[in-house]
């Protein structure tokens, strides 16, 4: 089950990118192959690097009342582009309008798939 749950997540991450790169100027992806390593890195990078930035920068997200997040979003973002060749982010507000994007479809997919199940179910 959890095989499948990764799959499914990263096929809505798939899912996300695809549309920032159709809409969004400045968020250029080369091929399904990089689509496909993009949304495996941007899991990873999410899931790792995220959380330690998000607690680095906790003061700046309370201060600016969690606007912050959107710039550690499009860090997130820019980062995956950065270790990716074939996906390109030119500059600061494609980084977040493509952010906004991808937490937007993978919000929807959650919904959609569901909560991830505890531990020991």
């Amino acid at each position: 089950m959890l095989i499948i749950r990764l799959i499914l997540r990263t096929l809505v991450g798939m899912a996300g990118l695809w549309l920032a790169d159709r809409f969004i100027d400045g968020v250029n992806i080369t091929s399904n192959e990089t689509l496909l390593i993009a949304a495996l890195i941007m899991g990873v990078v999410n899931a790792v690097v995220r959380p330690v930035v998000f607690w680095m920068t906790l003061p700046v997200t309370f201060l600016t009342l969690g606007l912050f997040l959107l710039v550690v979003n499009a860090a997130m973002f820019g980062l995956t582009a950065w270790v990716l060749e074939g996906f390109s982010v030119d500059g600061l507000w494609p980084a977040v309008l493509g952010s906004i994007v991808l937490g937007i479809v993978n919000w929807v997919g959650q919904m959609v798939i569901g909560p991830q199940e505890e531990k020991g179910e």
